[in-house]
């Protein structure tokens, strides 16, 4: 009995002290950091406890083994941390680690590390064990949107370790047949890089369709995007880049991570060229088809290419170059071919690796066309049925135009693309029908494109972004990491919507606050952000009659917080124009647009933006108050007067004489810049202004009143 009484008593024993273990163990783990939300997801996370506190006075140093390598790549998170943050430039340099500081080396003994890879410590202080330069940068990336999304730069301990799956994670971007500045170039860039995508496809030349320019190839837009020496008339007078600019531009990008990849696309698409040298367009196929019997446009195009190739500092820095080679008369196949051989060779003896649009289903021949060390953006199946080209040997970037294809306004592909189901069904190794290994050997990676086919349909820069925004943060996790989803797509959703696009980039005009009112003008000209108090700069008075400020025409001017305001907007004033305004006289304006009181001299209210203008059929009566609320999205402009709706500028259809119809976007992406102008200044008294972030209900707008 005693026996059993003490086996009881062990067992009892046992029993609490795997009791109390088991409580220790969860608690201890109920203490682990989570795996952190950043885009693309980590690959592997082991978490910690506590956190490290990233202090004003952090330092970067980097190992001085390689000081070469990492100095640049530390001295870019120094700028990017400083520019996010409103901090001075933490010091950078090279020496030992030691603690509190993020200290950057390379590894390359880690057989877990694969290309582009890093493994980040966050302890005491910050280790980044990179693969690569490439590796040490996208930690960097890493750092800053965990230190964006926690006020007190507090990031959680833990060790993770990350590298993609893809070598290219790509965005193609056609600034043939719409242009977009060099400073949106390089905010996307910064855009790209800040989200470990690496690969801008910059599309330089294109045309429009004959059908939307009277039936006539002279009348249809082309354009070629660069400087070009060799046949100056090629160059676009609405919009280029010097040669200058885009070496610039590729250096810039380098030093983000991310490869520029410029194309020329031949002999389709070619009216530019055509148009700069007649005699080179095909009278059978019309003119933006190249003639292929014409030796004189071999040595247009070999020219064209050499100008930027050439030399020991050529324009094209990179070491790919994309010759199109898409969407030509299926008729002249061999042609094709022969075409696309001389030119995949020709580039190639400039030291460059050759991309180009698959198009070898379409145009199928005899004629060889070289295959070794050549890159196809798979696109449309039909063109180029993927596994005859892997079958081939053609390395592929998968671009498949049902997935991956926004064409703004078009109402065909993606006015914007599903991302839903991007998230939950789509990855690299899907192109068509077809379905590939994730890892097959000759698949690179993957690429989304926007195409401006309908040139002139009122589409902005701003809303493009707006497009491409929620898709580059959906393909960034696709491309990095193929099928692997991190979690749900309304999760991933809701914490995507709360970063933002990179250290002081807003493109998208979004102005967070405690609730929707962001700015509201007080006596002075002073404004009221977020209740926190902000004094503009002031070159007009304040009325104190009339409690408003005084526009008079020429240089009278407010400057604001904010340089504009994006989509999902209410903009609320009450006005009193005087007579005898200017014709474009400004009530708000920005670099990106204006708000006119005389819009092209036609006495309405209107707004011009990228050289579109549009009015609405109002004009704001002289000498006496009006209640004016512009409310806009990503549709279409709406003018309350007097809180009732007047006019909504939305839905617009351009009909041409043949009958085709294309839209006309009357979208805002409201100035806040100045309220008034440096220069042409509306003359009126503008008081009670109101800016939200939100759209107000027609309820909320006709409850709206004056002082």
């Amino acid at each position: 009995m005693n026996l059993f009484r003490t086996i009881l008593f062990v067992l009892a024993r046992c029993c609490t002290i795997v009791v109390v273990v088991c409580l220790v163990t969860q608690v201890a783990r109920a203490q682990t950091n989570e795996a952190p939300f950043v885009i693309p997801a980590l690959h592997e996370w082991k978490g910690s406890t506590g956190q490290f506190e990233w202090k004003q006075n952090v330092k970067l140093i980097v190992d001085p083994k390689y000081k070469e390598q990492l100095l640049p790549v530390a001295q870019l998170l120094a700028e990017d941390w400083s520019i996010a943050a409103g901090a001075p430039q933490p010091a950078v340099g090279a020496g030992k680690a030691t603690g509190g500081a993020v200290f950057f080396t390379f590894n390359n003994r880690d057989t877990a590390l694969h290309a582009e890879g890093y493994r980040l410590h966050i302890n005491e202080g910050i280790v980044i064990e990179a693969k690569d330069k490439a590796g040490a940068i996208w930690a960097t990336r890493t750092l800053l949107q965990l230190l964006e999304q926690n006020a007190q730069h507090k990031l959680p301990k833990g060790v993770a370790l990350d590298y993609p799956q893809y070598e290219v994670r790509g965005f193609v971007l056609d600034v043939g047949r719409k242009f977009f500045s060099l400073d949106f170039l390089r905010n996307y860039v910064k855009f790209m890089s800040y989200y470990k995508m690496n690969d801008f496809h910059i599309h330089l030349n294109d045309n429009g369709f004959k059908q939307f320019f009277g039936d006539n190839w002279d009348s249809t837009y082309s354009a070629f995007r660069l400087q070009n020496d060799t046949y100056p008339g090629l160059t676009a007078k609405d919009g280029s880049y010097s040669k200058k600019e885009f070496i610039e531009l590729q250096k810039m990008a380098q030093r983000y991570g991310v490869n520029i990849i410029p194309e020329i696309d031949v002999p389709a698409h070619s009216l530019a060229f055509s148009k700069a040298v007649p005699g080179i367009g095909s009278k059978q196929y019309g003119m933006d088809h190249l003639d292929l019997d014409n030796p004189l446009t071999y040595k247009v195009i070999d020219n064209v290419f050499r100008e930027y190739l050439q030399g020991p500092k050529p324009v094209f820095i990179g070491k790919e170059v994309h010759i199109g080679t898409d969407e030509y008369a299926k008729k002249d196949a061999e042609k094709f071919r022969k075409f696309t051989d001389h030119y995949i060779r020709f580039v190639e003896s400039f030291g460059k690796k050759v991309r180009m649009w698959g198009s070898l289903t379409h145009a199928q021949g005899t004629t060889p066309v070289k295959v070794k060390g050549v890159t196809m953006n798979l696109w449309y199946n039909g063109y180029a049925e993927p596994k005859d080209m892997f079958a081939l040997g053609y390395k592929g970037i998968s671009t498949p135009d049902g997935w991956l294809y926004i064409v703004p306004a078009a109402g065909y592909y993606y006015d914007y693309l599903n991302t839903k189901k991007l998230y939950e069904e789509w990855t690299p190794n899907r192109i068509g029908k077809e379905t590939f290994d994730e890892h097959y050997p000759l698949l690179r990676g993957g690429a989304f494109a926007v195409w401006n086919d309908h040139v002139g349909n009122g589409i902005t820069e701003k809303d493009v972004h707006h497009r491409v925004f929620p898709a580059m943060q959906v393909l960034a996790q696709k491309m990095w990491d193929g099928s692997v989803k991190p979690m749900a797509y309304t999760d991933f959703e809701m914490h995507a919507r709360q970063l933002e696009e990179g250290p002081g980039l807003n493109m998208l005009g979004r102005i967070r606050a405690k609730d929707s009112l962001v700015l509201a003008m007080n006596a002075g000209g002073i404004f009221n952000p977020s209740a926190t108090i902000t004094t503009a700069e002031v070159n007009a008075p304040y009325d104190e009659n009339e409690k408003a400020i005084h526009l008079r025409g020429g240089n009278s001017f407010i400057t604001t917080p904010y340089p504009g305001i994006g989509y999902g907007y209410t903009v609320s004033f009450s006005i009193r124009p005087e007579a005898g305004n200017a014709p474009n006289a400004v009530l708000f304006g920005s670099k990106d647009a204006v708000v006119t009181l005389n819009q092209q001299g036609s006495g309405k209210l209107g707004f011009s933006r990228e050289g579109y203008h549009y009015s609405f059929d109002y004009s704001v009566p002289v000498n006496e108050w009006t209640l004016i609320v512009i409310r806009g999205n990503n549709k279409g402009t709406s003018l309350y007067v007097n809180g009732v709706l007047k006019e909504k500028l939305e839905g617009a259809k351009r009909t041409f004489p043949n009958g085709k119809q294309t839209a006309k976007v009357q979208t805002l992406f409201f100035p806040l810049e100045f309220i008034g102008d440096k220069s042409n200044a509306a003359k009126a008294l503008i008081r009670n202004l109101k800016v939200f972030n939100t759209e107000l209900s027609d309820s909320a707008i006709s409850a709206l009143r004056d002082l």
